[in-house]
């Protein structure tokens, strides 16, 4: 990225500027991206954690799993998922509030004694596997986050502060090389009025 700028004390102030809020920045966007790469990972961690947990519960009723086939499949649906925003390092992402079931009354004495364990077991599934994915969508946010900061951070160390050292360097050696040809210009000058100053005594 070529950083545009003029040979004077103005465009030097300017990108001094620049260059002092950049470096200033750099710390702060590496604590982030840091923050960002451990949240990453912990939801990554806790989605697997509950997937495994899913995995295992459906295991533990296996079985049970004749008897599923006489379970009425009507009775428990999500009837909503209420989301919350939490900050994680400054970035939205969503955490499960509440999991609003819908079950329909049934009459324990004409439906098999289970049927309440039953409710338990799938409310208990459903709420595993929307948490899991609740947290996937939040290591995505993340990952997607933390992926920008790095290419901020790239951009800032190896471009923009450089570039901007850079300019700085050929503005302070071109300011340099005006003062002294104006300082040996004035020289030569004097050295003229002198040796005419000679020539006529």
């Amino acid at each position: 990225m070529a950083i545009k700028f003029q040979y004077n004390k103005t465009s030097l102030n300017n990108l001094n500027k620049q260059l002092k809020v950049r470096r200033n920045a750099l710390p702060t966007l590496k604590n982030k991206e840091s923050a960002l790469r451990m949240e990453v990972k912990h939801a990554k961690a806790k989605s697997e954690q509950l997937d495994s947990e899913l995995e295992k519960a459906i295991r533990s009723y296996d079985y049970v799993a004749p008897m599923w086939n006489e379970f009425d499949s009507g009775l428990i649906s999500v009837k909503d998922v209420l989301l919350k925003s939490v900050k994680v390092a400054g970035i939205k992402t969503p955490a499960v509030e509440d999991i609003v079931f819908d079950i329909k009354e049934f009459d324990l004495f004409n439906k098999p004694m289970w049927y309440s364990d039953g409710v338990a077991i799938l409310k208990q599934m459903a709420t595993l596997g929307i948490e899991s994915e609740v947290y996937r969508e939040k290591m995505r946010i993340l990952d997607y986050s933390r992926k920008k900061t790095t290419q901020k951070v790239n951009l800032y160390e190896k471009v923009q502060i450089p570039g901007y050292m850079e300019a700085i360097r050929k503005i302070k050696r071109y300011m340099e090389d005006e003062e002294n040809l104006s300082k040996a210009s004035q020289k030569i000058v004097k050295q003229r009025h002198a040796m005419e100053e000679e020539e006529n005594d």
